[in-house]
């Protein structure tokens, strides 16, 4: 690959997994598409040896860009300007004018929330802000804390810097200032176009597939394959520069052919073929679950003008539930059990009568870790999409921990609409 990156997220907290990393993976992706390649992504803590350490590997490894993520408030553990501004050779000093927008910025903000706070902590707080490393271009605040990209200092090589904070709302909102910034324009005048392409089989083991691209690997000349196993979904990326288009064609046509009964997208995600055929085919939804209380909607409603086509969901845990606000027969939960196909066929078709859907999903099932019986042990779980064109049922035992089991029975569930709505490789 030509022009590469490094990305370093800062942070103690997402170091030790109280926060969830969401700036790595969306910076990584961003670059991509600027035709940037980005072999690694450091997480360190709020620590000045370690911030260095990771500049000065990326440095090493011969990168053209790092950006860092984090570590630009105004408290004691947020220095990552400080660190950056001695790892390039540019010190740090006061820029008045953008003091001045800061302090703006955070009167605003504390009259707007009703905050008070004593006014010299406050100056102190933005002045540490407005500490800006010689030479460096500031990226205007979105939140309170200014951005930074700080090329080397003179007489020195390496990459180019680019400081960004770390909430993911402020770091997105000034991203594309970032790449307007000119010493970040100099670096990616050097990029080429990087290609992503992804596709999607459901139920293929990874290792059969292993075996086809070993079969493949004399043709692929130029391709940068990778895989991905993820709840029976089977995802291939692959990556590439222009010049080898010709031999993903040639990968794409070969697993078309092999994989004609599984493979279900060349693109688009489950969550996306099963919305744009609600929406396409002009058709409602709703669910009624049990073990699953309400992730499937959840995950349904995820898509902004959802609205559209998903009319609402019920958590029907318990009996009672099921019964009253479901309609399912006390009769048959005597007879058969909550957690049966009964129930679950039950369950669709009573979302889908509550709500006067076009489609109905219900989902019944033992989640665990308890609950389990010799005829229907944990993990045990029932589903079934009832619409216009038929039913989609499936009757499974899922392995795993309760999360993994709730987790696997809402994808399964989507790959029953998916199948429903639009048909291709059996759920």
């Amino acid at each position: 690959m030509g022009t590469r990156a490094g990305i370093v997220v800062t942070g103690t907290e997402v170091l030790t997994g109280r926060v969830a990393d969401r700036n790595g993976p969306w910076l990584a992706e961003q670059l991509r598409q600027a035709g940037v390649d980005v072999g690694s992504v450091l997480v360190v803590g709020d620590r000045p040896d370690d911030v260095r350490g990771a500049l000065g590997w990326f440095a090493s490894s011969g990168v053209d860009l790092v950006v860092t993520t984090g570590g630009l408030g105004p408290t004691a553990d947020d220095l990552t300007a400080a660190v950056v501004g001695d790892v390039q050779g540019r010190p740090l000093d006061v820029d008045p004018e953008l003091e001045q927008r800061v302090a703006a910025v955070v009167e605003r903000l504390m009259a707007r929330r009703g905050w008070r706070a004593d006014p010299e902590a406050t100056a102190a707080g933005v002045r540490k802000q407005a500490m800006v490393p010689a030479g460096a271009t500031v990226l205007e605040p979105v939140g309170t804390a200014p951005g930074l990209v700080v090329p080397p200092g003179d007489g020195r090589g390496g990459p180019v810097v680019v400081v960004l904070p770390g909430p993911p709302s402020e770091l997105q909102g000034m991203w594309p200032a970032a790449l307007a910034a000119g010493p970040v324009r100099e670096v990616l005048a050097g990029a080429t176009e990087l290609r992503q392409e992804t596709i999607r089989l459901w139920g293929t083991l990874e290792a059969q597939l292993a075996a086809t691209l070993r079969d493949l690997e004399p043709g692929l000349g130029g391709l940068e394959i990778t895989t991905c196993l993820r709840e029976g979904e089977l995802e291939i990326v692959t990556r590439f520069e222009p010049d080898a288009q010709a031999a993903y064609d040639r990968l794409a046509a070969a697993l078309a052919e092999e994989y004609a009964a599984t493979l279900f997208s060349t693109g688009p995600t489950l969550d996306e073929l099963v919305a744009g055929a609600l929406s396409d085919q002009g058709l409602t939804i709703a669910t009624a679950e049990s073990c699953t209380g309400g992730l499937l909607v959840a995950r349904l409603i995820a898509r902004a003008g959802s609205s559209a086509w998903v009319l609402g969901g019920i958590t029907s845990y318990a009996d009672s539930a099921k019964e009253q606000l479901v309609g399912v027969p006390g009769e048959m939960l005597a007879e058969f059990g909550a957690v049966s196909p009964q129930v679950a066929l039950a369950l669709a078709e009573g979302a889908r009568a509550r709500f006067g859907a076009d489609v109905g999903v219900g989902i019944t099932g033992i989640a665990g870790p308890g609950g389990g019986t010799p005829d229907k042990p944990v993990g045990t779980v029932h589903l079934c999409v009832v619409g216009p064109e038929g039913t989609q049922a499936r009757s499974v035992r899922f392995p795993g921990s309760r999360t993994a089991v709730r987790e696997r029975s809402v994808v399964l569930a989507l790959h029953l609409l998916r199948q429903l709505l639009l048909g291709g490789s059996p759920a």
